[in-house]
C-alpha cells in the first residue's frame, strides 16, 4: 500500500472529520508535523489556508444536505461548525452567490464555485512536476538587516515592502549587493476570513547590528541544513516553484523540514518581475 504524504494525511483526516470543531492544531497533531509546516503546505500546495479549505468543504457538505434532506436551515448550519444560521448564510452566500434558503428553493446544484472533495491520491496532481534536485547544504549562521512586514495568501505586498526597503538602503543600492527575503516562520497568523498573513523581512547581509540605519532591524538566521532551489523567470510563477517544493519534492525526498525560517537568496538586480533573467534561491530548512 502506497504510503500517503503528509498533506495528503491531512486531507484524508478533515475529510473524515468534517461534522467536528477541528482545526489547524488538530490537523498538526494528527500528522504529526508542526502547525507552520501545515500551513506551507496547505497555502503553497493547495493555494489556500487549511481553515478555508475546511470551510470550503463543509459548505459543500452542507449544499447537498439542504438539497437532499428536510432538515432545518440552523441545524443544518450547526451541523457545519457554524453557531448561528446568519453566520452559516453569510459564508454560505459568499461561496454560491446565494443564501441557503435560496440555494435549497432553486433545487438545483449550484456548486461550481465551491471546492469539491479533494482526494488524497489527487494532490500530487496540483502541484508541477519539476525535475531540478535541490543543492543540501550547510548554512553557517548569518546576520542580516532590513525591514520587516507581511503579506498575504491572497495580497502579495512584498513589491512594496522592497520599495521601502531600497529607499532606506540608497548608498548600496546598484552595487550587487545579495538581498534576501525571509518568511519569518513563528509569526504567521490567521484572519478572520481564512487568510494566511505571513512575517516577513527584506534586507541584505550585515556585519554586526551596531549601526544600522534608521528604521532598519537585524535578523540573524540560524546555521544548518537547507535545501536549495533555483527559481529563473516570471516571478508571477514562483508560487509553482514552491508548489513543486512542498508538494512534490519533499513527500518524495528523504530530508525532514526544520522550522528555522527558509528565505529568498536574490544575487542579481530585479529589473522586472516578469523578466526571464530573473534567478533567486530558495533556502528551505531541512533537519
Amino acid at each position: 500500500m502506497k504510503e500517503l504524504s503528509p498533506l495528503e494525511r491531512a486531507v484524508e483526516y478533515i475529510e473524515t472529520h468534517l461534522d467536528e470543531h477541528i482545526g489547524l492544531n488538530d490537523v498538526s497533531r494528527e500528522t504529526g508535523y508542526s502547525y507552520y509546516y501545515m500551513t506551507r503546505l496547505f497555502s503553497s500546495v493547495l493555494g489556500e489556508s487549511a481553515g478555508r479549505y475546511i470551510s470550503r468543504r463543509r459548505l459543500y457538505r452542507a449544499s447537498e444536505k439542504l438539497l437532499h434532506t428536510d432538515k432545518r436551515v440552523i441545524d443544518i448550519a450547526l451541523e457545519s461548525g457554524f453557531e448561528s444560521a446568519e453566520a452559516f448564510s453569510r459564508a454560505f452566500k459568499a461561496v454560491f452567490a446565494s443564501s441557503p434558503v435560496e440555494y435549497r428553493r432553486a433545487g438545483v446544484d449550484l456548486v461550481m464555485n465551491a471546492k469539491r472533495e479533494l482526494e488524497p491520491g489527487d494532490v500530487c496532481h496540483i502541484a508541477n512536476n519539476i525535475s531540478r534536485e535541490p543543492e543540501i547544504i550547510w548554512m553557517e549562521e548569518m546576520k542580516t538587516a532590513g525591514i520587516r512586514g507581511t503579506t498575504s495568501l491572497f495580497d502579495n505586498r512584498l513589491p512594496e515592502l522592497w520599495e521601502r526597503f531600497l529607499a532606506l538602503d540608497k548608498k548600496n543600492s546598484g552595487s550587487g549587493e545579495i538581498r534576501y527575503c525571509i518568511c519569518e516562520t513563528q509569526k504567521t497568523s490567521y484572519t478572520k476570513n481564512g487568510d494566511v498573513l505571513f512575517s516577513v523581512m527584506v534586507g541584505r547581509r550585515e556585519a554586526d547590528y551596531n549601526n544600522l540605519p534608521p528604521g532598519m532591524a537585524g535578523k540573524t538566521l540560524h546555521a544548518g541544513k537547507y535545501a536549495v532551489f533555483t527559481h529563473r523567470g516570471d516571478f508571477g510563477n514562483l508560487y509553482k516553484t514552491y508548489q513543486y517544493i512542498f508538494g512534490t519534492w519533499l513527500p518524495a525526498a528523504k530530508e525532514e523540514l526544520d522550522d528555522r525560517e527558509d528565505f529568498e537568496q536574490y544575487e542579481r538586480a530585479v529589473i522586472s518581475p516578469d523578466d526571464p533573467d530573473n534567478e533567486v534561491k530558495i533556502y528551505i530548512p531541512v533537519k
